[in-house]
């Protein structure tokens, strides 16, 4: 089956990759191992090298590539293969939803035991190139290196300005073009390192903490709008102002310019002050004709126009008549409550984040929504039968949890609430599974629908529509 080279590796020759993994990686057979290949496309025969192995299956990397899959295609990003992002690059945009599709109905059938023969098509995302709204960098000063840098016996300037290597906490790949956001997004990174370099501002050393840039975040809108966001290590106010100046005297598109003193050791910024240098401490986002407030440590969807698709898709699965009593169950920001309370007679959202809930009424109170009450706390201790005596039976659950899924509190719940239907929207279609496996005494799975928010990446969301059994049979 295999043969070893000095220093125990093992290679195994000619493995057919026959399918593609949830997390992304090709599969492949080899007797009975199953072998998880990394960057390995359905179609591909390659020689594999194994890096771990186990009784059952192992996981490999390409040695040698015989034959090309009928699937492949040149990745377009120079980064591709060291950034842990867009790990699909290789493989055409069609064929990704395709198998996107295929590991949703998967989990749900595994996992969920689901009849999934009514699946609809998977929705793709109309951009699959600069979709992204928000963008976090890191700097570093041990920017990491490849092989032929290395072989190259260069020297090489240490800073980076990037993103984290995949497994390496400390080593930051200095990104030069990044094809996840718009413009200005790589001007305004390039022009920020450009600077800190020609005016020796320190990059920050993840080990010993030392160092003055930690983290530029960048966030964009459909309305135009931008958000430069600086996070700092130490409060240096000559280094702050000479930075936060060149940016706004640079980038004057530049709508709301914050900076963050963070002297913590961890890079979390949910409990640090934010500093406006400029125009407001936030920006707008607007989906079907609602405003949305968008601050540096807000929650919104990060491709603008799919949440849009996405958020349609959920309010049509509901099928709002007018009358109906809502509850939006981790409702982030408030804006699937926001976007569909005119359909509706009342939305009450509950979320964990206390500034999300402030996020959400503002948002509200902005767009003059009166018919949304929101509450923070931790689900299962919030969602009481003396919460839903107070404000009523609902009609509609709609809840969108995080990768995690919901609590087993929060499920029983529900199936005491005995809503006529309940809207899932879950970005990991295995725990999504397990909670519909948990909720099938009582509702029967009536629509599903995968949509695709993040092209070039394992990730598909998926929207199921659960319906009570006694009102169906």
């Amino acid at each position: 089956m295999s043969r070893r080279k000095p220093g125990t590796v093992t290679i195994i020759p000619n493995v057919q990759i026959i399918d593609i993994a949830e997390e992304g990686k090709g599969v492949g057979k080899a007797d009975e191992l199953v072998i998880f290949v990394d960057k390995a496309v359905p179609g591909d025969v390659v020689d594999v090298r194994l890096t771990k192995k186990k009784k059952n299956f192992a996981e490999a990397v390409i040695e040698q590539l015989h034959q090309k899959s009928d699937l492949r295609t040149e990745p377009f990003c120079a980064h591709f293969g060291t950034c842990g992002g867009c790990k699909w690059q290789h493989m055409g945009y069609d064929s990704q939803l395709k198998f996107k599709q295929k590991n949703v109905e998967a989990a749900l059938q595994r996992l969920g035991k689901i009849d999934t023969s009514s699946t609809e098509p998977i929705l793709g995302s109309a951009k699959n190139k600069y979709y992204r709204n928000k963008l976090e960098f890191t700097f570093s000063n041990k920017r990491w290196l490849e092989k032929t840098d290395i072989d190259s016996a260069e020297d090489f300037d240490m800073n980076a300005l990037g993103f984290h290597v995949p497994l390496r906490f400390d080593k930051i790949l200095d990104i030069q073009h990044c094809y996840l956001q718009d413009e200005p997004s790589n001007q305004i990174r390039n022009a920020v390192r450009q600077f800190a370099q020609d005016n020796d501002l320190s990059f920050y050393d993840l080990r010993n903490h030392e160092g003055v840039l930690r983290n530029l975040i960048i966030r964009t809108s459909t309305t135009g709008e931008i958000m430069v966001a600086v996070v700092f290590a130490y409060p240096e106010e000559e280094q702050i102002n000479g930075l936060m100046n060149f940016l706004k005297a640079e980038f004057t598109q530049i709508t709301s310019l914050l900076y963050i003193v963070n002297q913590k050791k961890n890079d979390t910024i949910f409990d640090q002050d934010v500093n406006v240098f400029a125009g407001r401490d936030h920006i707008f986002e607007e989906m079907d004709g609602i405003k949305f407030k968008i601050g540096v440590k807000s929650f919104y969807q990060t491709n603008s126009e799919q949440a849009f698709e996405l958020y349609k898709i959920t309010r049509e699965f509901a099928g709002f008549k007018g009358d109906e009593l809502v509850y939006d169950l981790y409702t982030g920001a408030g804006t699937i409550a926001n976007f569909i309370a005119k359909d509706v007679k009342q939305v009450v959202g509950v979320e964990y984040v206390p500034t999300a809930i402030e996020d959400a009424k503002f948002n509200s109170q902005f767009n003059g929504i009166d018919n949304t009450i929101f509450y923070a706390g931790d689900m299962k201790d919030i969602l009481t039968s003396e919460f839903i005596l107070a404000h009523g039976k609902p009609d509609v659950v709609i809840t969108d949890p995080p990768r995690a899924g919901m609590h087993t509190d929060v499920v029983q719940r529900l199936l005491e609430m005995e809503a006529e239907k309940i809207v899932y929207v879950s970005c990991n279609a295995a725990t999504q599974a397990r909670d519909l496996e948990l909720l099938k005494d009582k509702y029967e799975v009536a629509r599903i629908k995968p949509v695709d928010m993040f092209p070039h990446t394992q990730h598909v969301e998926n929207v199921v529509l659960l319906k009570l059994k006694e009102l169906v049979n």
